[in-house]
């Protein structure tokens, strides 16, 4: 096992939520692992790859859309995957609007929060797919600094995408009713997280690293929902071997978006 793993997690914004919300997982990732653990922030979703390939980290937690540009572009190593509970996509629509169906989305707007993340858009893209709808011919956008719900009443917006627990969350948060905010749709189980290393490491170290993480799986989890954040997004979650090919429906969506180059 090396002396030191420098560990990067795709989603989290700088060093202070790095501390903010993944130190009690540092900390008992290091004593899972039996080496030194050590922050690397980095600066949006898809700069772990670069930073991976170069060597500047070893491991990283990542979404299910980072992982797949990780495994391209750096032949990260799968180790484990954190399986969200009911991890999928809703398109949540106000029911005064008069769209019925996912048809009625072409030439309107869809706020998907965040562009390429899984649940919010590359799962709404699925969804749409599905239902044969051209997803080029609907106006994807991420909010402005308003990502609120009720924009959708106002018309600023014509439907939202979001993962189904920050559906709810949100629907709590600003006092709205499921009636008057309905899911037009609702996606898939999408493919948890996954803690992917380097694939500089050592083929014996990274079985040593896979079989450490499931055998203390429990205490991992514990450490994953001490805080605030994580809890809200992993409550129920469960950890577990990954397998590459459950993250081919995200490569699908980025090739049907015509964005093959991220994954190549």
């Amino acid at each position: 096992m090396p002396e030191k793993l420098r560990f990067a997690v795709t989603d989290a914004k700088g060093l202070e939520e790095l501390q903010r919300d993944y130190e009690p997982f540092r900390v008992a990732l290091e004593e899972v692992l039996e080496t030194n653990i050590e922050f690397f922030p980095v600066e949006n979703l898809i700069a772990a790859a670069p930073a991976m390939l170069s060597g500047e980290i070893d491991f990283a937690w990542a979404g299910p859309s980072e992982y797949v540009v990780l495994r391209a572009r750096a032949q990260a190593l799968p180790l484990v995957t954190l399986q969200r509970q009911n991890y999928r996509t809703v398109i949540a629509v106000y029911a005064g609007s008069g769209i019925q169906s996912l048809a009625d989305l072409k030439g309107k707007t869809l706020d998907v929060w965040q562009l390429g993340a899984a649940a919010s858009h590359l799962g709404a893209v699925k969804i749409l797919i599905d239902a044969g709808v051209n997803p080029l011919e609907v106006k994807i956008i991420e909010p402005d600094n308003d990502d609120r719900l009720v924009r959708l009443k106002t018309g600023k917006i014509d439907a939202a995408s979001r993962a189904l627990s920050r559906y709810l969350a949100t629907l709590k948060e600003e006092g709205l009713s499921a009636k008057d905010y309905p899911v037009l749709a609702q996606g898939p189980l999408l493919p948890g997280d996954v803690f992917a290393v380097s694939s500089q490491i050592n083929p014996q170290v990274v079985e040593v690293m896979r079989s450490r993480m499931l055998k203390r799986r429990e205490k991992l989890m514990q450490a994953i929902l001490a805080g605030e954040e994580l809890a809200k997004r992993f409550r129920g979650g469960i950890l577990s071997i990954a397998n590459d090919a459950d993250y081919n429906m995200i490569r699908e969506v980025y090739r049907v978006i015509g964005q093959s180059e991220v994954i190549q």
